[in-house]
């Protein structure tokens, strides 16, 4: 009997002992999970950091290329040696305008390394004008008159982007057969933000994801008006379809992408 009794007293020690050894263990692990959610909700409070800032650095970068235009399409070399001078005399036959004062650039050349004499695609030239109004002229007659045509050479002129709100762009636009197939209207506001309307519904949306979610609750559930006036906006290279949002029928620039009429001209007088 006393035998007995001392193998239980034993074995519940041991228990004892076991039991404290869980319990220290657990709270290791609980501190080291607390540890960890600290370190987690730390990093994703910088992960919102990076993104904010790298918002603000595209941002700057776009804000910083507001005086810049793009040409695609113009030959290797037609420029010659003088490539401000080139433009200078070209633009104005290209656009049809009277500048005054005449054209005046900042800096102009041709973007990336020299091709080969055999590839037929030609470098995009970036040109820097020292006057902003007339960037914004020259932005809104080549929008409104589509590519222009010079010795069988079709010739765009777009607005410089960053790369990454050129994505951006290029996200929100992979969209529009969705928009077609949902019969909505739509248009790319200046640099990178989408707006949508149909039946008295509209939203805008800076993110494509957060747009495509919008078009699926759009498409599976009947919804309410929501719209709001939105922002004039006239930076001469929206693009969409439809008529002009609210709040920006009195717009300087056309919102929406017109039909491109070709004109014809030459590079030599």
């Amino acid at each position: 009997m006393d035998a007995s009794i001392i193998s239980w007293t034993l074995e519940t020690k041991s228990m004892r002992s076991d039991t404290a050894g869980f319990q220290s263990r657990v709270t290791g692990l609980e501190q080291r999970m607390r540890s960890l959610e600290t370190q987690v909700a730390a990093s994703q409070d910088r992960d919102q950091d990076l993104l904010y800032l790298r918002s603000k650095l595209t941002d700057m970068e776009d804000r910083s290329r507001k005086d810049n235009i793009r040409l695609l399409g113009i030959p290797e070399n037609e420029e010659g040696t003088d490539m401000q001078a080139f433009l200078g005399s070209t633009l104005p036959k290209l656009t049809s305008l009277e500048f005054d004062p005449p054209l005046e650039f900042q800096r102009a050349h041709r973007v990336g390394l020299k091709r080969s004499d055999k590839s037929s695609r030609t470098r995009p030239i970036v040109a820097s004008l020292l006057h902003h109004n007339q960037t914004r002229q020259i932005l809104q007659v080549a929008r409104s008159h589509g590519p222009f045509r010079i010795d069988l050479h079709d010739i765009r002129i777009t607005p410089d982007y960053s790369k990454e709100t050129n994505e951006s762009r290029k996200a929100f636009l992979a969209l529009g057969p969705r928009l077609r197939q949902l019969e909505m209207k739509y248009g790319l506001l200046d640099p990178a933000r989408m707006w949508v309307t149909k039946n008295g519904v509209s939203k805008d949306s800076y993110n494509s994801e957060e747009l495509r979610l919008f078009l699926d609750s759009f498409q599976h559930q009947p919804m309410e008006s929501t719209s709001a006036s939105r922002p004039q906006d006239t930076s001469g290279d929206d693009e969409g379809n439809g008529t002009s949002p609210p709040g920006m029928e009195k717009a300087s620039t056309p919102y929406m992408t017109l039909t491109p009429v070709k004109g014809a001209g030459k590079w030599k007088d």
